[in-house]
């Protein structure tokens, strides 16, 4: 059996283990589910959906880029892109929190440039990525989250 159909096996499985670590992490406002020893630090992502406008909210791992976070939209190596890489291009415009902290953001995909430059920190953040990236063809996009600016004031 391959990795990918496995994956998608499991699937359900980590959807509810994801559920529940989104429902932990919101109820302990970060201090649970936030960091875990031995792991990459994790944010929430709120998003909503590009076909459908349902609200929905995944747990991530991040890299912090001076004022910028950004995401990997991994997948662990499957051939495509995660859902909520979509629903991002159809409504960047969005929040995550980051422990107790929570941003407004807008996010967009990194250039090639700019991927060049993160990449090495997102593997450094979590070394799954480089496996990730050799399973599968497509290049992973790295997707940069900045502070959304408040509206000019009168």
């Amino acid at each position: 059996m391959d990795v990918m159909s496995l994956a998608d096996r499991v699937w359900p499985v980590l959807r509810l283990a994801m559920g529940a670590h989104v429902r932990i992490y919101r109820v302990s406002n970060g201090l649970i589910g936030h960091r875990f020893p031995g792991a990459p630090p994790m944010l929430l992502l709120d998003h909503v959906g590009a076909k459908t406008g349902t609200k929905r909210t995944t747990p991530l791992v991040y890299v912090e880029d001076d004022r910028d976070v950004v995401i990997v939209a991994s997948k662990g190596g499957h051939p495509r892109n995660p859902a909520w890489y979509h629903n991002l291009r159809a409504n960047p415009d969005t929040t995550v929190q980051i422990g107790a902290d929570r941003r407004a953001v807008h996010a967009r995909v990194a250039t090639r440039e700019e991927r060049e430059r993160l990449w090495p920190k997102a593997v450094a953040t979590y070394a799954g990525y480089r496996g990730y990236q050799q399973r599968t063809d497509r290049t992973i996009p790295l997707v940069i989250l900045e502070p959304r600016r408040s509206p000019a004031s009168p």
